[in-house]
């Protein structure tokens, strides 16, 4: 097993402003009159514990204060938190950063699967300040069995009804999920980082594409959209990472700009900020205009219902 760095003070913000001292000139701060709007689709905020993960820094704590620091030098507007296990107080972070940053912050949070008590909270779920919707990883059991054995049957019905989105990281279950959107219209569907294993494999460029026809398959449904978030982890390259966008192409012409969402999980990406967003706004020569404001945020924040100026 890999050793973990030691954290130090404001760790991930040294490191990332070290990294960031490569940007090309195009990685300037300041954003023009007509900027887009740059919502983060994933991050993930802790103030305790290591990352489970090994794929994402190695630091005790990644705050709220840290993260809109960075998100400032690197043109981000807002994004949306994804509280991690590995820190029982995450959500209480997160809940907080909504409070002290307003229309910065939103939440995907989770309620625990296996108890009887979640199914009667999955109605008032968004009455929660910042609460978008839930977010599951479903790569492991017991969770991907309660995926194909019908033991979550009862969470899709309740969020369809409710009007709660989730997102799911579930590669090897995607045509699971095409039969629960198909069964359950009025729920929307996210799927995580370009449907892949995001930071759980070591895979690059293609290798850690071959589920894209899996993918693609689910752009029938209207009810489903894909993050395409954490991309240059995929890569063995360096920016702009161009063995990724052949397949971000697909993603794009199957889903369409409404049901495709930018994002980073920036505690895990090999660039800055402002790296993760040129790659999408300077490097991609298909995606411009009004598409690209879609990808970029827009189209994000309509599809969890999230007002940000409200």
């Amino acid at each position: 097993m890999p050793k973990r760095r030691q954290p130090t003070a404001n760790g991930f913000v040294l490191a990332f402003r070290m990294e960031r001292s490569g940007c090309s000139t195009r990685c300037a701060n300041t954003k023009g009159e007509n900027a887009v709007e740059i919502v983060d689709a994933q991050i993930h905020l802790w103030g305790s514990g290591l990352p489970s993960n090994l794929a994402h820094r190695q630091v005790t704590a990644f705050t709220p204060e840290e993260a809109i620091q960075l998100m400032d030098e690197g043109g981000v507007d807002a994004a949306v938190i994804h509280p991690p296990g590995w820190d029982p107080n995450s959500t209480d972070m997160a809940f907080a950063a909504v409070r002290n940053y307003p229309g910065r912050f939103a939440i995907m949070g989770a309620v625990p699967l296996d108890r009887p008590e979640s199914r009667a909270r999955i109605a008032s779920w968004r009455e929660q300040p910042g609460m978008l919707g839930l977010r599951y990883g479903f790569l492991g059991d017991p969770a991907r069995r309660w995926l194909h054995d019908g033991t979550l049957d009862w969470l899709w019905a309740a969020a369809e009804g409710a009007g709660v989105p989730i997102a799911a990281l579930a590669t090897d279950s995607l045509s699971e999920l095409g039969r629960i959107a198909e069964r359950h219209p009025g729920l929307r569907l996210t799927i995580d980082h370009l449907g892949g294993r995001g930071g759980t494999t070591k895979l690059k460029d293609a290798a850690a594409m071959t589920h894209i026809p899996e993918l693609l398959a689910l752009a029938k449904f209207p009810n489903v959209a894909v993050k395409a978030t954490g991309v240059p982890h995929y890569s063995s390259e360096t920016y702009p990472f161009p063995a990724l966008h052949t397949f971000l192409r697909q993603v794009y012409d199957a889903f369409g700009p409404n049901r495709v969402f930018w994002g980073t999980d920036i505690t895990k990406m090999s660039c800055p900020w402002r790296q993760c967003v040129t790659m999408f706004t300077e490097e991609l020569p298909w995606l411009k205009g009004r598409d690209l404001e879609l990808v970029m945020g827009e189209a994000l924040c309509a599809w969890w219902g999230w007002d940000r100026a409200a």
